[in-house]
């Protein structure tokens, strides 16, 4: 019989947050600085966006502008998907397989609490 893995196992409770006037050029030092390919832009504990490298390389670079003059709120992915801590693994690769995303943030009564990336899953196989 196939264990069932809640998310809240799986996921990363750290997650990198900003707001949506943070310019695109400090997320991204953010980013780098911590070796995550993504930040949650959220309002009062809320995520209302995901600002990920490819957003930053499709919105920003590819158009060669100042990522300093950029807000993360303009390029921001939206809506944001998510998922509840308590749901299945397997719920969190069908998510991420269907949507074609790599990053699912976990939020619990509205509020951030987490993300899971296939990596995370990787580790129930």
């Amino acid at each position: 019989m196939k264990r069932v893995v809640p998310v809240r196992e799986a996921m990363s409770p750290n997650v990198l947050t900003v707001i949506r006037t943070t310019n695109v050029a400090k997320a991204a030092k953010l980013m780098a600085g911590v070796g995550v390919g993504c930040v949650v832009v959220t309002e009062e504990k809320k995520p209302v966006g995901i600002l990920t490298e490819r957003d930053v390389l499709m919105k920003v670079v590819s158009e060669d502008t100042k990522a300093s003059t950029v807000r993360v709120g303009k390029i921001m992915s939206v809506p944001i998907i998510t998922i509840s801590p308590d749901k299945d693994i397997t719920e969190a690769a069908k998510i991420m397989a269907k949507n074609k995303i790599r990053r699912l943030p976990v939020v619990e009564n509205g509020k951030l609490v987490g993300i899971v990336t296939p990596r995370d899953l990787m580790r129930y196989r």
